[in-house]
């Protein structure tokens, strides 16, 4: 619906909403992975984030399907994300269809090239070994993104991990510019460059790991547990986690937040109705920035298309 204030319109006409529910799990617990969902959507959560690699879609669509045919939500209210894992870049259509037998969907919202990473078809683990890389050819790649949205399979295509640069190389050769690029995005890791190639181009940014990843494997809380998060809050009478997400928000970007706990699903929501002051956010821009999620696994000297991580992310680290 246009003139939500919880909704941004995309390049190509769709509204995504501007929090989202992340599904990444280590543990891939299907049962908790559906109650955290189904909880989330007794909230008012619409839009909901995953990945082949994840290993939750199924579970994901199994909470929406039965929110569904249990009346509680429509499909055209719901935002759906998935992404073609690097194992998968040879054929991005089959990879699609699995992911929506996987959900029992006929269509996704948005479908995001996962990392700017080919890996050989067998390979179905998230860190990969150097003998698993093949050679990049995001031409190709990203012929199949589209093929998926011409077949109806998607509602929009895009890309996640992408430095400004990688993008500005991809809209050398697409037919259809990126709706959407998902990136790492807290007040730790601000992603400047990367916001004003995209404003500039009508990409839409996503933010995962809005409040630094805090439980993931890989993730830290130096996010929540920074002394000028935790003065905003104070002032606000609101949550570091709260202030964290606002102010993702207040930069234009929708935020992806993965939590399975029912306090902090409600916490997280009510970002929603927090107003940051311009002091605030200046504060925020002072603190120094510190990247969580490197993504070292996607760097070698031999197989990979970068030789470091400077050359991953195009110097933007």
């Amino acid at each position: 619906m246009r003139g939500n204030k919880n909704e941004v319109r995309l390049n190509n006409g769709v509204d995504i909403p501007i929090i989202g529910l992340g599904t990444y799990s280590f543990e891939n617990d299907m049962r908790t992975t559906q109650y955290a969902v189904q909880m989330a959507l007794q909230m008012g959560y619409k839009h909901f984030d995953t990945a082949h690699i994840y290993g939750s879609e199924p579970a994901l669509g199994n909470a929406l399907c039965a929110a569904m045919s249990n009346g509680l939500i429509e499909r055209e209210s719901l935002f759906i994300t998935s992404k073609l894992w690097g194992s998968h870049h040879h054929d991005p259509v089959s990879a699609l269809k699995q992911t929506l037998m996987n959900l029992g969907m006929e269509y996704l919202d948005m479908y995001l090239v996962h990392w700017p990473v080919k890996l050989k078809p067998w390979v179905s683990h998230p860190l990969p070994k150097e003998e698993d890389f093949d050679k990049l050819d995001l031409e190709t790649t990203w012929a199949g993104m589209e093929k998926c949205l011409e077949m109806g399979l998607c509602r929009g295509i895009g890309v996640s991990n992408f430095s400004s640069k990688k993008i500005e190389n991809l809209l050398t050769f697409a037919s259809v510019t990126p709706a959407l690029n998902q990136v790492e995005m807290h007040p730790m890791w601000k992603q400047k460059k990367v916001r004003d190639y995209c404003r500039e181009n009508k990409i839409h940014v996503s933010a995962y790991s809005a409040l630094g990843g805090p439980g993931n494997f890989w993730g830290s809380t130096a996010v929540l547990d920074n002394p000028i998060i935790h003065s905003i809050s104070l002032r606000h009478n609101a949550t570091p986690a709260q202030v964290a997400l606002r102010w993702g928000l207040s930069r234009g970007a929708s935020v992806i937040v993965k939590s399975f706990n029912e306090e902090r699903l409600k916490e997280n929501m009510g970002a929603l109705d927090l107003k940051l002051e311009d002091r605030d956010i200046l504060e925020i821009e002072k603190m120094e920035e510190s990247k969580i999620m490197r993504g070292e696994c996607y760097v070698n000297q031999s197989t990979s298309p970068y030789k470091t991580i400077q050359e991953l992310w195009d110097d933007e680290i």
